[in-house]
């Protein structure tokens, strides 16, 4: 996992993203379906409808990342939307779990990580 400074931002898109999106089309939906301006140094994560693809976008100061990750196998643990909500506020800690596989909700391993 990147590690990321504990003072960062996170947030969580809650709805499915076309994951053929890139630079300019994650940057939109960060704007328009998040309300959040990307140049404010936060990191917005999004997933495909499967859950088997997610994609961060980050802005460094300097220029755009896109970061992307594709599970072999197993999905992962993405928070139900609810009405109105478009997006979820992480602590980079409880993100760094959420990837590693890490149930949030009752704080068990998913089947598909054990080792």
């Amino acid at each position: 996992m990147l590690p990321f400074p504990t003072a960062i931002k996170i947030f969580l898109a809650v709805e499915p993203v076309d994951m053929r999106k890139q630079f300019n089309g994650l940057w939109a939906a960060a704007q328009e379906k998040l309300h959040e301006d990307p140049k404010h140094g936060a990191v917005f994560a999004f997933i495909n409808k499967e859950r088997t693809r997610l994609k961060l976008l980050y802005w460094d100061g300097t220029g755009v990342w896109v970061l992307a990750k594709r599970l072999e196998q197993g999905r992962f643990s993405w928070p139900a939307s609810s009405e109105n909500q478009t997006k979820l506020s992480l602590a980079p800690e409880a993100f760094a779990l959420l990837l590693g596989g890490v149930e949030l909700k009752n704080a068990s391993l998913k089947p598909w990580y054990e080792r």
